[in-house]
This record gives C-alpha cells, sequence and structure tokens, in this order.
C-alpha cells in the first residue's frame, strides 16, 4: 500500500491541482497589479468598507477588545508560525524530515515573500483621526491574513498526507477557513488594512500553498516506489 507520504500524483500539466495553483497565482498577480496602479474603482470600495467599519469600532469598544484579542494572540503571525514549528518538529521526530525542511522552507519563503511585495508597493495603511488600534510597516498584503492561510494551508496538507480520515479533515479545514475569515475581518474592522490587503494576503498565501503542495508531490512522486520497497522489506 502506498506511504501516505509519497502518495503518487499525476504529473500532467493539466492536473485540477496544477489548475488550481494557476488560478491562485493569476489572481494574486492580478490583485497586485490592480492595487498599484490604485485602480479607481477598487481604491473606492477600499474606502468605503473602511469607513463603514471605523464607524462601527469607534462606537463599540466592546467589539474592539474582542478583535484586538482574536487578532493579537489567537491569529498572531507568530501564534500561526509556533503551529508550524510544532508540525516540523514532530515530523522531524518521526524521521520524516524531507517533508519537514519543505514545510519549514515553505513558511520562511511567505515570510520573505510577505516583506518584500510590502517594500515593493510601499502601501500606506488607512489613517485615522480617532483610531482603536495601530500598526507598523506597509500595508499590502496583509502579514497577518497570509501566514494564517500558509500555516493552517499546510497543516490542513500534512493532515491529507497522513491519512486522516475525512471527519478530521473536514474539522481541520472548517477551523482554517474561519481563522483565514476571521483574522481577515479584524484587520479591517480595527482600521490597519484596506480591504484589498487582507485579500491579497489571503490569495498569496493560497498561492503559496498551492504551489508548495503541488512541488512536493512531484518531488515525492519518484521516490514513491523506492518508499514503497522499503516498507516491503521492513
Amino acid at each position: 500500500m502506498p506511504s501516505p507520504l509519497f502518495r503518487p500524483q499525476d504529473r500532467s500539466p493539466r492536473t485540477p491541482a496544477a489548475l488550481w495553483t494557476g488560478a491562485a497565482v493569476a489572481a494574486a498577480a492580478v490583485l497586485l497589479l490592480l492595487v498599484a496602479a490604485r485602480w479607481s474603482p477598487l481604491m473606492s470600495l477600499d474606502r468605503a468598507v473602511a469607513d463603514t467599519l471605523h464607524r462601527h469600532a469607534v462606537a463599540d469598544p466592546g467589539l474592539v477588545r474582542v478583535n484586538r484579542v482574536l487578532t493579537d494572540w489567537v491569529w498572531d503571525p507568530w501564534t500561526m508560525r509556533a503551529l508550524t514549528a510544532v508540525a516540523v518538529g514532530v515530523l522531524w521526530a518521526r524521521g520524516a524530515r524531507p517533508l519537514a525542511l519543505w514545510v519549514a522552507a515553505t513558511s520562511l519563503f511567505a515570510s520573505l515573500l510577505q516583506q518584500g511585495l510590502k517594500s515593493l508597493l510601499d502601501r500606506e495603511r488607512p489613517q485615522w483621526p480617532d483610531p482603536v488600534d495601530s500598526a507598523q510597516y506597509a500595508a499590502f498584503p496583509s502579514g497577518h491574513a497570509m501566514t494564517a492561510v500558509v500555516s493552517c494551508g499546510l497543516l490542513v496538507w500534512l493532515l491529507r498526507l497522513h491519512g486522516a480520515g475525512p471527519g478530521a479533515r473536514g474539522a481541520a479545514l472548517a477551523v482554517a477557513v474561519v481563522s483565514a475569515a476571521g483574522v481577515a475581518v479584524t484587520r479591517v474592522y480595527l482600521g490597519v488594512h484596506w480591504l484589498t490587503d487582507v485579500v491579497g494576503g489571503v490569495l498569496f498565501g493560497v498561492a503559496v500553498v498551492a504551489l508548495s503542495t503541488t512541488g512536493y508531490a512531484r518531488y515525492a512522486a519518484p521516490r514513491a516506489p523506492a518508499e514503497e520497497s522499503r516498507a516491503l522489506r521492513a
């Protein structure tokens, strides 16, 4: 029986995985270009959403506190990276060291890409006379949103590789979706990001996970027969 860590994949360029990966990368690139060009309809949407949510936040300090706890602790990038580090440690201890290094490298690449895009665009964050929260560095893409998507996406993928049942995978996917959507909402609600910042963070996060998982499938497929042979001899 094939090892779940080395499940062969159809390497045709038209597989669903390849198509989804291409779609994720294309969507992220298109949004990046529109934001860089400051496309007027998109900028107007950003301003309208930001103004509406900020008015609500100023009027509801209690909900602001809830959002700050969620964004600063539950979905903070360092919390997400800590979860990834735990997964890498478990993989390493179980002997899946190439996979552990792959996951660690993906997380590092996502962080470098995020910072590179922030430096490239140097987009200003929303400015308010009565802010309810503050943040540093450039706005696009949202680091909170991108890190949450990458970390949760990798963890869901690892569950699938290890043959987790549909119930466990479904629960993990639900948590991942709630986390990605939740952190995106908190960042806009607190007035530290534009809507397109968090959408960009999600899209680039999905693109990174898609590229990484597709790349690992291509890396692992030629090694599957040897892995199965060793397992049969053990």
